[in-house]
């Protein structure tokens, strides 16, 4: 195969010997025969399509103008990627920048007809520059259009790559709580076949005391009552939650420590059934305590879908926020229950590797009053990140205190630590250790941009092998 560099050539003529030619290019318009004397013997490049003119010409610093062809500017990004500054016909020049600017050019010319082209070195384009005021004024204000151009240019590629970013984000942040509405729908599924199945078991009993249908209507209205349970450490849910376990074995309850959870999780102690207990002789109470947790555990699941469209909501919302600039307002936020949110969200891939939630809440924590959004995004991905660095059965720490004017949150997981190679590197955008398609790279990337940037807080990372924790601190006013 022909080379193109070797088809190509140079040689050297006097400037004056292109008068005719030079002065049909649109600089050199109001030039004379002693204008370019001054540059004596240039360079007369020969080049064929596809040949890259720099290699041509064996240098990135000079002056080009084009008297014959067409050429392709490009620029090459960080990434390798080519990027079109522009298309050259004949009578252009170009090269400018660079030789203005004091560097070597970054741009990858492509020869795309046969073109014919003088070189100026440094020293001949600055000759000209200081003897030719007509040539100075017109290479000045070609690179002063090029410099818009091309920074129009840039400032749309660094919008494609916003966009870029943000929808990777958004996907990222769409999977969890997608997954947790569909999950929750299933389980719905099962909880109507169960309520179905106890239901007709009840209908074939006998009928009801009146004593026994009023003791149900109190404790249903009790447990369908919309309130806040009490925020709890994992050692004082993990108690209430065996003490009514024990309770419900001693009456004979099926299910007895699944039926605790749920019931315990509406703030159901073995006071609450004292009046079943009376109403309902031997095991006649597991059926109607087992229809009530379905029923109990249906709304809650409800609940759940609820919490992942609006989820889905507010990632939207910020998306078009961002886009359209829309000022936030100010609101209250309480921390607990956002932190609680995403735990319930994130519930399926605690379980899947059996892991321990610990929680250390502070009684007294204030909300927040913030313009910012997004938050449970930084709960989001942290635990995320903490729940597949934590080994199977391991445990997760999740603590909140009060610091002056600054609430504290600190996540920890006892997985193998962060290498301190990557501790400075885990905040940059789309950095991530975890195999190819498991991870975009942006999730720490939000966090610090929430936590930084819309709320005014900080976060830090301590680590040591057997335990990382993330440190976030927010302003109770930002």
């Amino acid at each position: 195969m022909k080379d193109i560099q070797q088809t190509s050539k140079v040689e050297h003529v006097e400037a004056t010997s292109l008068a005719s030619e030079l002065q049909k290019v649109p600089v050199f318009a109001g030039t004379t025969l002693e204008d370019l004397r001054c540059l004596g013997t240039v360079e007369l490049l020969h080049a064929e399509p596809g040949a890259d003119l720099l290699e041509v010409s064996r240098t990135h610093r000079g002056f080009w103008i084009l008297l014959a062809g067409e050429l392709r500017l490009q620029k090459r990004q960080d990434d390798g990627e080519l990027t079109l500054i522009t298309m050259l016909t004949a009578g252009e020049t170009f090269g400018e920048i660079p030789l203005l600017m004091g560097k070597n050019s970054e741009a990858v010319v492509t020869v795309l007809k046969t073109s014919t082209v003088v070189y100026l070195r440094e020293e001949l384009f600055w000759n000209l520059m200081f003897s030719c005021p007509a040539v100075r004024i017109g290479v000045l204000g070609n690179m002063a259009r090029r410099l818009q151009v091309f920074q129009s240019q840039e400032l749309h590629r660094e919008k494609l790559i916003a966009l870029g970013t943000m929808a990777a984000g958004l996907m990222h942040e769409l999977n969890n709580p997608g997954a947790a509405a569909r999950r929750a729908a299933s389980q719905m599924r099962e909880n109507l076949s169960r309520l179905q199945q106890i239901s007709l078991r009840l209908c074939s009993q006998e009928v009801m005391t009146p004593g026994q249908a009023e003791c149900l209507r109190v404790l249903q209205e009790q447990a369908l009552q919309p309130r806040k349970p009490a925020a709890m450490s994992s050692m004082e849910q993990a108690d209430a939650e065996d003490e009514l376990a024990s309770w419900l074995e001693t009456h004979g309850i099926e299910n007895s420590w699944k039926l605790a959870a749920t019931l315990n999780g509406i703030g159901f102690d073995a006071g609450t059934l004292e009046c079943a207990q009376h109403e309902f002789p031997g095991n006649s109470l597991s059926d109607p305590l087992n229809w009530m947790e379905a029923l109990i555990s249906s709304v809650q699941l409800v609940g759940t879908i609820e919490e992942s469209v609006s989820r889905v909501t507010d990632l939207v919302g910020a998306v078009k926020k961002y886009a359209y600039e829309d000022k936030p307002q100010r609101h209250q936020l309480d921390v607990h229950d956002s932190i609680q949110s995403t735990l319930v969200i994130l519930g399926h891939k605690f379980r899947q590797k059996e892991l321990t939630i610990e929680r250390s809440f502070a009684p007294d924590l204030p909300p927040l009053s913030t313009c910012g959004v997004g938050l449970s995004q930084v709960w989001t991905n942290i635990l995320d990140n903490a729940i597949d660095a934590s080994p199977q059965k391991g445990t997760v720490t999740v603590r909140t205190w009060v610091d002056g004017a600054n609430v504290c949150i600190a996540i920890a997981d006892g997985g193998g630590g962060i290498p301190e190679e990557n501790k400075k590197l885990i905040f940059e955008p789309f950095f991530t250790t975890k195999p190819t398609g498991q991870g975009t790279g942006l999730g720490l990337d939000i966090v610090h941009h929430i936590v930084v940037d819309k709320f005014g807080g900080e976060i830090k990372v301590d680590s040591v092998p057997g335990k990382t924790e993330f440190i976030v601190k927010l302003p109770v006013v930002s």
